[in-house]
């Protein structure tokens, strides 16, 4: 199995949840750091992956979908200082426990996270997704699942369609369709997600959709004879959106079984992390428990 980590989310996660107050010897808070860094050792040392890696997005201007969308999440505020010094520290922490950490400035942690994916299963290994944001659901494949580890809550690739009404392949159309008002995704205007699900439902994809303009009124949805002139009218934008929102599986990345075994921790260098943000025991404790499984 390898697990793959959508790690922003829980350094977001700890930023939001714990107090900025958790600072260092010069006030810079360390909150994030210490939220991710407990995170982590607790998933390792309760795991035990034997291949392992974690996403970071550090390209929130940057993606080559602003170069297709100007305003892909413009609509988020640019994180602060604080938290910028703090995403380092915790890729630093992700090396340290011994886990690769991956980034690139052109591509999201998403597309990341995608093509590590693709290419592990191309040698034998079925995929968990460390993450619930589920946009990564068009990943899965058979045999595959989503796991919100804070939550306690698996998805696997049979039970998308129960939980958010269409297949996981479906997922880039469904978001095309409706939108995602998180990354500023426009979709089209008026199609919710019960709409888009119900289209997909009777026509499959976006591509039938549109070449089956005149059935879309027996669609069994509300306002079902204006929604093909209203599709129609949109065409532009969801075709947009489905670039937007589909995951790319060719992101420049080394991707070998080597490259994404976990390792030993760096106790030292954890130490001397540790040191410098002014975490006591607990951590180190951890990190040496999870020294002496290998």
């Amino acid at each position: 199995m390898m697990y793959l980590i959508d790690a922003s989310i829980f350094v977001f996660r700890a930023w939001f949840s714990i107090p900025d107050s958790m600072t260092d010897a010069n006030d810079n808070p360390v909150n994030a750091v210490y939220g991710y860094a407990r995170f982590l050792s607790d998933f390792i040392e309760a795991v035990q992956p034997e291949h392992v890696a974690a996403a970071f997005d550090v390209s929130l201007t940057t993606s080559f979908r602003n170069e297709i969308y100007p305003d892909y999440k413009a609509n988020r505020d640019p994180a602060p200082p604080e938290l910028k010094r703090q995403f380092e520290q915790c890729r630093a922490v992700t090396r340290g426990l011994g886990v690769r950490d991956c980034a690139d400035t052109s591509y999201e942690a998403d597309d990341l996270i995608g093509t590590l994916a693709a290419r592990m299963r191309d040698a034998g290994h079925c995929v968990t997704i460390v993450s619930r944001d589920k946009d990564l659901l068009q990943i899965l494949q058979s045999g595959d699942a989503m796991w919100d580890y804070v939550g306690g809550k698996k998805v696997g690739y049979d039970d998308v369609v129960d939980v958010f009404g269409v297949r996981a392949e479906q997922m880039v159309d469904f978001l095309a369709l409706a939108g995602d008002s998180v990354d500023n995704i426009p979709g089209a205007r008026g199609v919710g997600p019960k709409t888009a699900s119900a289209l997909l439902a009777h026509f499959g994809d976006i591509d039938e959709i549109y070449a089956n303009l005149d059935s879309v009124e027996n669609v069994d949805v509300r306002g079902a004879k204006k929604l093909g002139a209203r599709l129609a009218e949109h065409r532009e934008k969801v075709e947009i959106s489905r670039e937007l929102a589909r995951i790319r599986y060719d992101a420049p990345i080394e991707s070998t079984e080597a490259s994404l075994s976990r390792s030993v921790p760096d106790l030292d260098a954890l130490n001397s992390l540790y040191d410098d943000v002014g975490f006591g025991e607990g951590l180190r404790l951890q990190a040496r428990r999870i020294n002496n499984t290998f």
